[in-house]
């Protein structure tokens, strides 16, 4: 696994690093040190040796390696903690134990300190310019859910999203299907929409809208399918699984080569930001799909759950059915394996031999739990009993990747079999003790925080394996446990029941905190002590009581039925795919003979008849320049008279086209396809098939470099079609709509399209920037600030400062003027690059943004494009000033004196703002008139055309240059081309005339 490490270092024995002399010497030294200081029983210390002397051999031979995975060998961790009396064992014998094994999320918590001190020092020392957070909103997060049915899972989702609100954040609840759990998600106060999913149904969902999206279960794959498409897949995916099935049916898919259904899981697992697992088993079962991004979150009411609904074991009777015959069993189980764990086992089972020496006759029988099935080690228990002295049979070894909970159900004590310190309590003591079984453990500092000795459970000293024989005497008395051994397991079930409730509510708390990266115009959680105790320290059973007793179907045969159909849906595609490749291959083999054959016979008929023909006519013979004007005409007649689909035919007519910029698959849902709207794909890749949406990079090559296509956004849109616009727009008017507009159902409707056209065939307005999404409106602005307030707060406070610097470098003014144009506080402008401009004005607009757009990019450029960080942003962002970009058509509109008209996206009504009779004084109009902005146009076109400067400049990578000297070099090149052609008839009636004449016979 590369991100949760094991660390098992390499065995060295004090033989390899002296002679055989010095080695004898420093064992004897060795042992007496442990027998002076230690103070261990003669007995034990005899019967210790005698089985490691009997045995090291053999376990050299069949001794397992580790069970626990080992994964990639670069995220490997070794950490050597051993104690100190088995350090004296693993100098004689040469074996690892289980502290030198440590399990932690490295990599993962390296990239969030890593990303945390970037975040420090860009803010710090990247800019010159200080940054403030506005508390506009509070954090949008997004649950989802496979279904809405009650389970553990989902009563530790309510908890954590209690928690979560207690902290400032507001949740939103997405269901494939429907449930009862849904009444309890609203009764806390949290929305809950319910989604349909599948192979062929569309996500409707637009994730921008969420900072973090936690998925829960594997169930809940198909989200991905819209999260792993642009331009979903930069918003921060926490994932928690909890189901074991998918890394069972991983050996069967690898064993029957279906690597194309491994690697479909594997997208997904490297999809998420984080996958996080309640325990530290599942990541290491499921290191097939490692990504780096495992992480362990410790806590869940399962087995409480079990325990408090009282499910029942899948046989009637357990113990006839596994063949475990005696009434007292105890159970020595853990769930890590390691090369050393043979050691402890043998100790524990020599600490419990004397239970058996006074009993020979005993019906009781002692079950090592740990290992895989596949694995060897039911030979090395079977060998320890043997030499230990315990009668055949009584002691036996089951795998702990089989019936846990079987085993458990039937043990009468379970004793912790492992000194390895976890880093969370261990599974199988909370198993243990749901089920209301006594307890005996080491007393390890993940144990004792949640076990007190003697009164939810028993705990004995690692260092002195003795008192482990004192606690099993003194509860055990003819096979009987003692009544305070059953008082004692009856508190730590109840213990048990809200176990590890703080560990999982602050584990999601700081991931969050972590993985969440929020804009400025969000105000930050609460810090994690500010958590209700009650919600710390207790699971929310209470709003589940009425489900308790409810009847469902059990959560893990519903995961591998929900596997079943992924492998039927997948193996299905396959089949399908691979006939259509087929009947295509054969049909594609016969068209292409049949059309060889026919060209063949074709060539051989027309090549006859000219053979034939050849002799009998004249051949007329023209010049290269006529068959070149040919062809150049043909061409152009054969692009004129394309067809043209319904659409562009019915778009022609209209007054209004609006287009719709979008960026990748996950955004096709929110698009329209009727005729009065025109998608714009900002990539070649993500266009919709068969729409006919325009390519904005091949109308702007610049939009072919990421770096600008991020950055610009809509501009890229705006800046490709009003380049060369009379090739492509052939109405008056033009309009562009957000397909995040539509997302937020704040698109125009049918009626509010009709009361847009018909003011525009009216002309009610004249020259007019209609808009319908308003910034009064907008989820960001909660609190309605103005504008410059509010352009502020979505740009980490520096919208203000950003546009006077770009407007200062746009008209080259002093830098002590006061350029920040005014806005007027009252009323609202547009967001969301949703609105309406006479395509003339829009033209007049992209002049303007070209050279806003060049100025800000000139001042950023530098920094951002080498961090991907700037001022306007507190984390790494891509759409740097796209931001400050979306409102500065607003800016434009009102200092160029257009009248400003709001329409009603749902009813058509129209109001308009800020009119002009009460503008006059206010506004800059001498810095927005055509003339000046024509003026600085043809300026920068007159640089770009004779300078031909070496400098990075951006402006002429926008739109097209021109300027009056283009116009006289065309001019000159036509009347060129004009003079070549007339002296080239010229040149060919002088050789006409000095043509050699024959005189006509007879005269």
């Amino acid at each position: 696994m590369g991100s949760l490490e094991t660390g098992i270092p390499v065995t060295r024995t004090a033989a390899s690093r002296i002679g055989k002399q010095s080695s004898l010497s420093r064992t004897v030294m060795v042992c007496s040190r442990f027998f002076l200081f230690k103070r261990l029983d003669y007995f034990q210390w005899i019967c210790t040796v005698l089985v490691f002397l009997v045995l090291v051999t053999f376990f050299q031979t069949f001794l397992p390696g580790s069970v626990v995975e080992k994964f990639k060998e670069d995220s490997v961790e070794d950490v050597v903690v051993i104690p100190e009396n088995f350090r004296r064992l693993k100098e004689i014998g040469g074996f690892d134990f289980g502290e030198d094994i440590r399990i932690e999320p490295t990599k993962l918590l390296e990239k969030f300190k890593r990303e945390g001190s970037e975040v420090h020092l860009s803010s710090s020392s990247s800019f010159n310019r200080s940054q403030h957070r506005f508390e506009y909103r509070k954090p949008q997060l997004a649950l989802v859910f496979p279904d809405l049915l009650v389970d553990p899972q989902q009563l530790l989702m309510v908890t954590v999203a209690a928690a979560l609100r207690e902290l400032g954040y507001a949740i939103q609840v997405y269901s494939l299907k429907d449930g009862p759990v849904l009444n309890i998600w609203q009764s806390i106060g949290v929305p809950v929409t319910i989604l349909q999913a599948g192979a062929e149904v569309e996500i409707v969902v637009d994730w921008l809208n969420y900072d973090g999206i936690l998925i829960c279960s594997l169930e809940a794959k198909d989200i991905f399918s819209s999260l792993m498409q642009e331009p979903f897949k930069s918003v921060p995916v926490i994932w928690t699984i909890h189901e074991r099935t998918l890394a069972i049916r991983s050996r069967e898919y690898a064993s029957s080569g279906q690597t194309a259904l491994m690697n479909d899981w594997k997208k997904v697992f490297n999809r998420a930001t984080v996958v996080v697992f309640q325990n530290y088993a599942l990541p290491m079962i499921y290191s097939a799909f490692d990504a780096g991004n495992y992480y362990v979150i410790p806590g869940s009411p399962a087995e409480a759950w079990k325990a408090k609904t009282g499910m029942k074991l899948d046989v009637d009777n357990p113990r006839v059915a596994m063949d475990f015959g005696p009434d007292f069993l105890i159970v020595v189980g853990n769930q890590f394996s390691y090369k050393g764990l043979w050691l402890e086992h043998a100790l524990i089972l020599q600490a419990l031999f004397p239970l058996f020496a006074n009993n020979s006759n005993s019906q009781a029988e002692i079950i090592v739990l740990s290992g895989e099935l596949t694995s060897n080690y039911s030979m090395v228990i079977e060998c320890i009993a043997f030499n230990l002295g315990y009668p055949g049979g009584v002691v036996k070894h089951v795998a702990f990747d089989g019936d846990v909970d079987g085993v458990l159900s039937m043990a009468s004590l379970v004793i912790h079999g492992s000194f390895l310190e976890e880093p969370s309590f261990p599974e199988i003591l909370t198993k243990a003790m749901s089920l209301g079984k006594p307890i005996i453990a080491p007393d390890l500092p993940s144990i004792r925080k949640h076990v007190d000795d003697r009164v939810n459970g028993y705990l004995f000293s690692n260092e002195n394996i003795t008192v482990l024989t004192q606690i099993i005497l003194q509860i055990i008395s003819n096979w009987k446990l003692s009544s305070e051994a059953l008082s004692i397991a009856l508190e730590g079930k109840e213990t048990v029941k809200n176990m590890m409730v703080l560990d999982t509510v602050e584990g999601y708390a700081l991931l969050l905190e972590d993985v969440v990266k929020l804009p400025s115009e969000t105000a930050p959680p609460k810090a994690v002590k500010n958590i209700p105790p009650i919600l710390k320290n207790e699971w929310l059973w209470n709003i589940f009581e009425a489900f308790i007793n409810s009847t469902y179907e059990d959560r893990t045969w519903r995961s591998f039925k929900f596997l079943e159909n992924i492998e039927k849906r997948w193996s299905h595609t396959q089949i399908e795919h691979s006939r259509s490749l087929t009947a295509v291959d054969d049909s594609f083999s016969y068209e292409s003979w049949l059309e060889v054959k026919n060209i063949q016979i074709m060539t051989t008929k027309r090549r006859r008849e000219e053979e034939q023909l050849k002799d009998r006519t004249d051949q007329p013979r023209g010049t290269w320049e006529y068959v070149y004007r040919t062809a150049k005409r043909i061409g152009h007649n054969k692009n004129d008279l394309h067809e043209r689909d319904e659409g562009e035919l019915q778009r022609t007519g209209q007054p209004l086209c609006v287009y719709e910029p979008y960026y990748g698959i996950g955004t096709w849902p929110f698009l329209h396809s009727n005729s009065l709207y025109h998608g714009i794909g900002l990539s070649t890749k993500g266009r919709r098939p068969g729409m006919g949406d325009i390519d904005a990079p091949s109308r702007l090559p610049l939009l072919n470099n990421p770096y600008y296509r991020d950055v610009l956004g809509e501009y890229g849109a705006f800046f490709a079609i009003a380049y060369r616009i009379d090739r492509l727009h052939k109405n008056a008017w033009i309009g562009f709509q957000s397909w995040r507009a539509t997302a937020r159902k704040a698109s125009l409707s049918k009626i509010a399209e009709r009361a847009l056209l018909n003011a525009i065939e009216t002309r009610k307005h004249g020259d007019t920037l209609y808009f319908w999404v308003r910034m009064d409106m907008d989820p960001r602005n909660n609190l309605q600030h103005d504008f410059w307030s509010f352009c502020d707060a979505i740009n980490a406070g520096n919208c203000r400062f950003a546009f006077s610097e770009a407007f200062k470098r746009m008209y080259g003014v002093e830098q002590d003027l006061n350029s920040l144009p005014p806005m007027p506080e009252d009323g609202t402008w547009s967001v969301m690059q949703s609105w309406a401009l006479p395509t003339r004005s829009f033209l007049e607009f992209v002049m303007f943004s070209r050279m806003f757009v060049d100025a800000l990019d000139a001042l950023m450029y530098d920094v951002h494009h080498q961090s991907y960080r700037c001022y306007l942003s507190f984390s790494k962002d891509k759409h740097c000033y796209s931001r400050l970009l979306e409102l500065l058509v607003n800016v434009w509109a009102y200092h160029s004196a257009r009248r400003m008209v709001y329409v009603n996206p749902e009813t058509g009504v129209m109001q308009e703002y800020y009119k002009l009779k009460n503008r006059q004084g206010k506004m800059w109009v001498k810095w927005f008139s055509f003339s000046t902005l024509k003026g600085m146009d043809e300026d920068l076109a007159e640089e770009a055309d004779s300078d031909h400067p070496k400098r990075r400049w951006l402006w002429p990578s926008t739109g097209e240059v021109v300027w009056q000297g283009v116009f006289e070099r065309e001019r000159n090149l036509r009347n060129k081309e004009k003079e070549k052609r007339k002296q080239r008839s010229r040149d060919k009636l002088a050789r006409m005339r000095k043509r050699y004449h024959q005189k006509a016979l007879g005269k």
